[in-house]
């Protein structure tokens, strides 16, 4: 797929510049994008661009003699789920959501909140925290220019991560051996645990329960509820995990560049109105999508205290190795682990464990 993402990307780059040079940006009136998303619409992350990205960004331009037009491509139609920076990076796509979760080595200090379980239970603590960081601070920010993207915004932030399984959790000894999928670096937050970690995501998770290849998943009731995981993994144990951030909305950065200035700041507004209805809305839903497992037949239960200590402490500090790995390839990962850890506490988060401490 990235060798055929190249070939298109190269010749929409070189179409695009001619284009830019023939017209030059303060003469794009009609402007027609391509947006791409791995996960099919059904998701939030997704649903979000034609419901209110777009519209913003049409309503921001009126009287502006400027219009765009978006094509959502998304489902895997034009890239699949850890595709979308690559397919927006090199021009086969204007935007898209660009998951960070699913592209570890390019976007790897996007990652570090996947990295510190047991931080914050907080959506939107979580949203606003990564949405200013990648705006402001460069060792974040730069990921983005190193892929030809530009961040528009629209941090996506994930509610609270569940443990949902085939069978009953009533203490850490039930995931002994059994195999349990999560999405990313989340495989290292069974470690210590006895289970053994599959990696997977949302798009599998429902067949793949249903069909025996592995007995539970770490997911998040707000993508629980649209994808059933109820059916096929009844037992829920609410372990507080964390909230954790996900992915942006990107551009294509030599697309951005031949923009005019008004369409720019029309596409970060829509962006920032994007955020803002993501976050109420997957507030408002993961109140809601608990009960509504519940109501198909779903055993909720609470994790104890203790349990979620445990957890925590017997995990390997998998924060520390990911930051000295990325130290040692030039990239700050120490200093990004601090600084999220240390943005967050003041924030008002705390921790189970200090994972920069140690």
């Amino acid at each position: 797929m990235k060798t055929k993402l190249a070939r298109f990307g190269l010749f929409t780059a070189l179409t695009l510049s001619a284009a830019i040079l023939a017209q030059g940006p303060a003469q794009a009136d009609d402007i027609s994008s391509t947006f791409v998303a791995g996960h099919p619409p059904v998701f939030r992350w997704v649903k979000m661009v034609p419901e209110v990205f777009v519209p913003t960004v049409q309503k921001e331009l009126e009287g502006s003699g400027h219009s765009i037009s978006v094509d959502l491509q998304a489902g895997g139609s034009v890239a699949k789920v850890g595709e979308e920076l690559e397919a927006v990076g090199e021009g086969l796509a204007e935007m898209g959501t660009v998951q960070a979760l699913f592209d570890p080595a390019k976007l790897a200090v996007q990652n570090v909140t996947y990295y510190t379980p047991f931080v914050s239970s907080d959506v939107n603590q979580i949203s606003d925290m990564m949405d200013r960081l990648q705006k402001e601070d460069p060792r974040l920010y730069q990921a983005y220019t190193d892929n030809n993207i530009v961040y528009l915004g629209g941090a996506i932030a994930i509610d609270d991560y569940l443990l949902m399984t085939n069978f009953p959790v009533n203490s850490l000894d039930d995931l002994k051996g059994r195999k349990i999928a999560a999405p990313g670096a989340a495989i290292n937050w069974l470690s210590g645990t006895g289970a053994v970690g599959v990696s997977g995501n949302l798009t599998t998770y429902y067949n793949e329960l249903k069909t025996g290849v592995y007995d539970g998943v770490i997911v998040f009731a707000s993508a629980a509820v649209p994808g059933k995981l109820y059916e096929v993994a009844p037992h829920v144990t609410r372990m507080g995990l964390g909230a954790q951030f996900a992915g942006v909305i990107g551009a294509n950065k030599d697309w951005y560049d031949g923009l005019p200035d008004e369409v720019k700041m029309a596409l970060h507004k829509g962006a920032d109105a994007a955020r803002d209805w993501y976050n109420s809305d997957l507030t408002t839903f993961a109140a809601k999508a608990l009960e509504i497992m519940a109501a198909n037949g779903a055993t909720v239960v609470e994790a104890p205290q203790e349990m979620r200590e445990a957890w925590a402490k017997g995990m390997d500090n998998a924060a520390k190795t990911w930051a000295a790995d990325l130290d040692s390839k030039g990239i700050k990962g120490s200093e990004v682990l601090s600084l999220y850890m240390d943005e967050m506490r003041k924030a008002g988060a705390t921790p189970l464990r200090d994972w920069d401490k140690e």
